[in-house]
């Protein structure tokens, strides 16, 4: 155990500049993998309620909704 922890010390403690790196990079991994997780928590609990879901009963398959060829406003 201890050749395991002084290979953990000389690899990531040793140098200030590895530490930090060794540290922010395993925050940003940590908040990803959290985010990931609980979106897959939040979509599993609200399927069939969000936007993404239901968007196809109410957009059609035509276009933007800008009006651009309607002509019925003209005067």
């Amino acid at each position: 155990m201890s050749g395991l922890l002084n290979t953990i010390y000389t690899a990531f403690v040793r140098r200030n500049a590895v530490f930090l790196t060794t540290i922010f990079v395993g925050a940003f991994a940590t908040e990803m993998v959290f985010d990931s997780g609980s979106n897959l928590i939040w979509d599993s609990i609200n399927r069939g309620r969000q936007w993404k879901d239901i968007k196809h009963k109410y957009m059609s398959n035509g276009g933007g909704g800008d009006d651009e060829g309607d002509d019925d406003d003209d005067e």
